[in-house]
């Protein structure tokens, strides 16, 4: 049974996203159901406040090339959160098993790492028609879910920052690696990341 999709739960997420960037990484593979998640992914940010420059959309070739480019786009700090949208179709072998685990692994360990919230817009499915039935056009479409989500988790991670109570290891990690997190306030500074002169 499918579970119906409670409006309110998302409009307490869609607002706030003003000031916050964001990255949508998108699947070519299954770019029938990828593309409407992305359109529904954009309309969620843009209904919540985020500027059409504050988002910025990003290509590969399939689900299991999510997470690197995901990581890659969390590591150059530009972004306040990722918004990661694909399609994976059960076929008749166990490579359904494998990629579907590898994208979630992957994505959770690069937000953890990185400290940039990573939203899971990647449908899993038996069927092309259970696909096409969560990418439609109102609040039930996973994009426009993921990007509440997003939003969601972008305020919270701000928050945290801002209160004092928040560094990833991963900003710890990535600073040794001259690598930093979303931008601090101080000028040229980003958050976790080496002075800069």
């Amino acid at each position: 049974m499918r579970k119906t999709h409670d409006r309110r739960d998302a409009s307490r997420a869609l607002s706030g996203a003003e000031g916050c960037r964001f990255a949508l990484v998108v699947s070519r593979f299954n770019d029938g159901v990828t593309t409407r998640l992305r359109d529904r992914a954009r309309a969620a940010l843009s209904e919540a406040g985020a500027a059409a420059g504050d988002v910025e959309e990003f290509s590969v070739p399939g689900a299991f090339e999510l997470p690197q480019a995901a990581r890659g786009l969390a590591e150059t700090g530009r972004f306040d959160a990722i918004v990661a949208l694909g399609c994976v179709i059960r076929g008749e072998t166990p490579h359904f098993e494998y990629i579907s685990s590898a994208v979630a692994h992957g994505l959770m360990s690069a937000a953890g790492d990185t400290g940039v919230p990573m939203s899971f817009g990647v449908l899993t499915t038996d069927t092309q028609a259970q696909a096409m039935a969560r990418a439609g056009e109102g609040p039930d479409n996973k994009g426009f879910e993921a990007a509440a989500a997003a939003i969601e988790m972008a305020r919270l991670f701000r928050q945290l920052r801002a209160d004092g109570r928040f560094q990833a290891q991963g900003a710890l990690r990535g600073a040794e690696r001259g690598v930093g997190v979303p931008a601090s306030d101080e000028p040229g500074g980003v958050q976790g990341g080496p002075p800069t002169k």
